[in-house]
């Protein structure tokens, strides 16, 4: 059954109910009103501070882009890439391109303009929807896209370069196009990275969207009542795939622009949220706030709050038990996935093991795993060794890339690349990574990018950069820089010089000193995290927590 069917069974059963939410406090907040006043203030609906979509609505807008998606000859095989800010339109988009039988390509919305081109071009995307944030990104290479077709823009006043989406979709039919879809045919491309730094497209066919939806909903439990706060952006799996469990109960999720504490705890009182997914800096920084007085949740309507759960990074137990100080009523869960494994659930704690906490949990529903050495072969119980899993949601194959899919898919096993151990109980536990991806506020960084640009200043020898333990995003980069003899070069300079990075590349931490290389010329990064934490990171974190 593709998941396109939940949507056409939403339609035709809660047609007339809410199915999603946009709400934008930042321009709430500049015209100084409720977000449940919107309907009375004209100017409050023209700058779209709060939208809204009914099922119907919802699958009507998905229908008449697939037909626009047909009609110019992008069916099945074909690849239609979403650049968009989190907004009312992407999720109609994607599963219009569902609808269509072509398959939707996710892009990250931190991409610079040629990690865009790059992407495009390896997904062999044919056409390409992005929105207002992105103009200036995609007119230095639009003309320089490899095999692309069509430019669609969402928004108003439509770029030169690009052709207007409502008015390409406005006469086209709001009926289901009725393709034939089968779990085996293709539907995603997402995109992923390894110590390199060059992304990996990630190809998972039917199957493996609608088991995700299957074992989220088995996970929370998710039922129409429900309301999902929906905070990460979509092009992500975790967060998508965390909203198809409110697809599967036909449940209304909330799709928040912005991540500050209020606007947060603002959003699951005024929309009452009753499950809401947060990365580790932004529970950290609601604790904090609510600690300094800065927010009064006194006057909120917080009570129908019944889950908060973690994902994409390591969740310090320091943090999970200070949040149930605050909010002892709430279960709590963390779910443990990768893109290739079609985002989170492949390993769960389980709301009923929060005495686990510091866990990943077991296998995930219609999930198996297992932590073998280096033949493949299970280790014994409290052993370390790398963690495997199997499961529905397991990717097709690296999209042209066979070598890499070698490597990654053995007998239906994902090697994930991480190091885990088992305890008495069944539970596992992360030990360390075996790749150097440095995972800081959710978002991966490839430290060789950073270490790249470094390279490029005139004073700097040699560069290498590792994650340290942080408190409040999990891990942050360190540049550990060796200068040229002759040259003076200072911290200060060198943050400036980062300036031209994407602020989240930028290393939080710059340390002046020789890099260590083995006689083949790698840089030894085992030696500087001992040196720089003392011990191993997984290490140093506990000790942070302690």
């Amino acid at each position: 059954m593709p998941i396109t069917d939940l949507l056409a069974r939403n339609a035709k059963l809660y047609g007339n109910e809410v199915s999603l939410v946009e709400v934008n406090p930042e321009l709430q907040e500049k015209r100084g009103v409720s977000w449940r006043d919107y309907e009375l203030v004209e100017a409050v609906r023209t700058e779209r501070c709060r939208r809204e979509l009914t099922w119907s609505e919802f699958d009507r807008k998905a229908n008449k882009f697939a037909h626009f998606l047909l009609e110019n000859g992008f069916g099945k095989g074909s690849k239609v890439a979403i650049l968009l800010m989190n907004c009312l339109e992407w999720l109609p988009l994607y599963f219009g391109i569902l609808k269509a039988g072509a398959l939707a390509v996710p892009l990250n919305f931190r991409y610079a303009a040629d990690e865009i081109k790059y992407c495009l071009e390896l997904a062999e995307a044919d056409v390409l929807v992005f929105g207002p944030e992105f103009i200036g990104r995609m007119e230095n290479v639009f003309d320089r896209i490899h095999g692309l077709q069509r430019l669609l823009f969402v928004g108003e006043d439509c770029p030169t370069f690009a052709e207007d989406y409502d008015e390409l979709v406005k006469g086209q039919s709001d009926e289901d196009p009725m393709i034939p879809l089968t779990d085996e045919d293709d539907a995603a491309i997402y995109f992923s990275s390894g110590t390199t730094g060059f992304p990996k497209a990630i190809l998972h066919d039917h199957l493996s969207l609608m088991s995700s939806a299957e074992t989220e909903q088995n996970h929370h439990g998710q039922t129409r009542d429900d309301v999902f706060l929906c905070i990460p952006p979509l092009y992500h799996t975790g967060a998508k795939m965390h909203w198809f469990g409110s697809l599967y109960a036909g449940s209304k999720a909330v799709l928040l622009r912005g991540a500050k504490p209020k606007w947060i705890l603002q959003a699951v009182s005024d929309e009452r949220a009753t499950i809401v997914w947060l990365l580790v800096p932004w529970a950290q920084d609601i604790l904090d706030a609510l600690d300094r007085g800065e927010i009064d949740d006194k006057n909120l309507n917080l009570e129908q709050w019944r889950l908060m759960h973690i994902g994409a990074q390591p969740v310090p137990p320091s943090l999970i038990h200070r949040w149930k100080q605050r909010f002892p009523n709430h279960d709590y869960d963390t779910n443990y996935g990768l893109s290739e494994s079609i985002g989170p659930g492949c390993v769960h704690l389980g709301m009923e093991n929060i005495h686990k906490v510091g866990a990943i949990g077991k296998a995930g529903h219609n999930w198996e795993l297992s932590i073998v050495d280096e033949h493949g072969q299970a280790v014994a119980q409290g052993d370390v060794g790398e963690l495997i899993v199997r499961g529905p949601g397991v990717m097709k194959c690296y999209y042209r890339d066979p070598v890499a899919t070698a490597a990654s898919l053995k007998d239906g096993w994902l090697y994930t690349g991480d190091m885990a151990r088992m305890d008495e109980d069944g539970f596992v536990f992360l030990v360390d990574r075996k790749k150097d991806v440095i995972i800081s506020g959710g978002e991966n960084l490839y430290p060789v990018q950073i270490e790249d640009f470094l390279r490029s200043h005139p004073a700097i020898k040699d560069v290498a950069v590792i994650g340290l333990p942080d408190r409040r995003l999990g891990e942050i980069a360190a540049a550990i820089v060796s200068v040229k003899p002759d040259y003076t070069c200072t911290e200060e300079e060198l943050n400036e010089f980062c300036a031209a990075l994407p602020r989240y590349k930028r290393p939080r931490r710059i340390i002046f000193d020789e890099v260590p290389r083995n006689p083949t010329g790698k840089i030894e990064k085992p030696r500087l995290r001992e040196k720089y934490c003392g011990h191993s990171l997984v290490a140093a974190q506990n000790e942070i927590e302690e």
